[in-house]
């Protein structure tokens, strides 16, 4: 298939129209003419051509179900959470009942629903509502009723709260009951979703405790199907071959240093300002996260891991100065071993980074939401809120790759753009072609992709075309105030092929 984008705005170029062969750019320039013989030619009216955008970080089936499922994220209390539920209840008269996204940290008061306001709320009902960074959740009396071993697990609280082992359990329980049929469903929601808001490919950050092995080729499928480019990620410790037999990238993504600082589970050196006496939860030693990295750098695959908190950083960089020890500085560097959010970094961990040729996969929503002197960082860490996030510093010592956590943020890579462009912390800003790099070439770069994330001849043709009713700078670029709307797409492709496409 030879196709012409003819009549845009290439973005960096100088041009007005591209030209694919196949999967590959075939030429960029100004005179249409000079390319002849497409078999289909495509006005885009003035649209911004670009790159298309990856999203480092995606739970698809996750993120399916958010979309399908109760969205909490939209309730401003407790009792409008609650209120949303009962509706919500009321449509499904016969489903155990799921919600995702509620977020106690923006309430005006800060306290999460309980067992006992769920069952006022939907008598006798088997209920399980997630909070939005997906390492705590409220269930049911109903629910925990019916799950063995719950009320000896550690995390679990007699007001339906669920943490760490707990909320582990409660998954289980819930995949049990969920079909490779609703998996591959709400996969397929979610590929849509990505394809409609400029994304050519994704990296799938698939682990045991956020669902069974299947949803990996469940969700490769839904991403064939779509024509999406799906890098893959199993989050498990000293399982190689079964990272072979899955045919993912990497030991990587969800493999868990600590958990969140919502959850209050992210591991910290120092008390959390509102618990005085928790700093948290770190699950890895440095000596397991550096026998980790050394296994998969033996074996080809990336190693990589969740981590947060400054002891889990602290750890992480522990970790991977053991593996250098082992396999020296060059080898660590070629494998492009990753850290997924590295929000609480120090100097010396950034160091660490760069000097081993880590890739930070950060979320720049994480601030936009949370950030700032009245977020809920500054809530759980007090002014230790200025150190979190670190983008600039990051950048300046080593690649850095955007992803959006979905569903823990909503699927927007110019969103993302801008929450980078206006960090909380103007120290920590980035301009605004560091921050589309980190979200096109850097997710590339991340997956151990170097064949495309700009527009060149040769390069693979992942592309996207934008409606900008914000405007362009004078520099090209998208105006990205907060008081203006971001871009849309008008039409994404991968591989060369038209993946989605906006009604006329």
């Amino acid at each position: 298939m030879r196709t012409l984008l003819r009549n845009g705005r290439v973005l960096g170029a100088g041009a007005t129209a591209v030209a694919v062969d196949g999967d590959t750019i075939a030429w960029v320039g100004d005179d249409p003419a000079a390319w002849d013989g497409a078999d289909e030619v495509v006005d885009v009216e003035g649209a911004l051509i670009t790159p298309a955008f990856v999203d480092s970080h995606v739970h698809a089936v996750r993120t399916g179900f958010a979309l399908t499922q109760l969205d909490l994220s939209v309730a401003t209390s407790s009792e409008h959470a609650l209120d949303l539920l009962s509706s919500y209840a009321a449509a499904h008269p016969r489903d155990l009942l799921v919600g995702n996204g509620w977020d106690e940290s923006r309430w005006p008061v800060a306290e999460p629903p309980t067992a006992d306001q769920v069952e006022r709320a939907v008598p006798g009902r088997e209920v399980y509502l997630a909070r939005i960074d997906g390492h705590s959740a409220v269930v049911s009396h109903s629910f925990a009723a019916t799950i063995r071993d719950l009320e000896t697990a550690i995390g679990w609280a007699p007001d339906g709260r669920v943490e760490r082992d707990a909320h582990h359990v409660v998954r289980d329980a819930l995949a049990e009951r969920t079909s490779d049929e609703q998996r591959l469903a709400a996969a397929r929601v979610a590929c849509g979703e990505l394809a409609r808001h400029g994304f050519a490919g994704f990296h799938e950050i698939a682990a045991p405790h956020i669902g069974p092995e299947s949803e990996i080729a469940l969700v490769r499928q839904a991403a064939a199907e779509r024509g999406l480019i799906a890098t893959l990620y199993w989050g498990q410790a000293g399982v190689v071959e079964k990272a072979r037999a899955l045919g993912v990238r990497g030991l990587a993504g969800d493999l868990n240093a600590d958990g969140a600082l919502g959850s209050r589970t992210a591991a910290l050196t120092s008390p959390y300002d509102d618990a005085h006496a928790h700093c948290g939860h770190g699950y890895l030693t440095p000596e397991q996260i550096g026998d980790h990295v050394v296994e998969c750098s033996r074996a080809g695959l990336q190693a990589g891991f969740h981590c947060i908190g400054d002891a889990a950083m602290d750890a992480v960089a522990d970790g991977f100065e053991l593996a250098a020890r082992t396999l020296g500085v060059d080898t660590l560097v070629g494998h492009r071993h990753r850290l997924e959010h590295v929000e609480m970094p120090s100097a010396r961990v950034i160091e660490v980074l760069g000097r081993l040729g880590v890739v930070a996969s950060v979320q720049p929503m994480f601030d936009a939401l949370w950030g700032g002197p009245n977020g809920m960082y500054a809530d759980r860490l007090g002014e230790r809120w200025r150190g979190m996030n670190p983008l600039r510093d990051l950048a300046a010592a080593t690649r850095l790759s955007f992803g959006s956590d979905s569903p823990v943020t909503s699927l927007g890579p110019w969103a993302a753009v801008r929450a980078a462009c206006y960090h909380h912390d103007e120290q920590q800003r980035l301009d605004t072609t560091t921050a589309f790099a980190a979200h096109t070439a850097g997710g590339w770069f991340a997956g151990g992709d170097d064949a495309s994330g700009s527009i060149e001849v040769g390069k693979r043709a992942d592309l996207a075309a934008w409606d900008v009713p914000g405007g362009l700078g004078p520099d090209g670029w998208p105006m990205l105030h907060p008081d203006l709307p971001l871009p849309a797409a008008r039409r994404t492709l991968a591989s060369g092929a038209t993946i989605w496409k906006a009604n006329p």
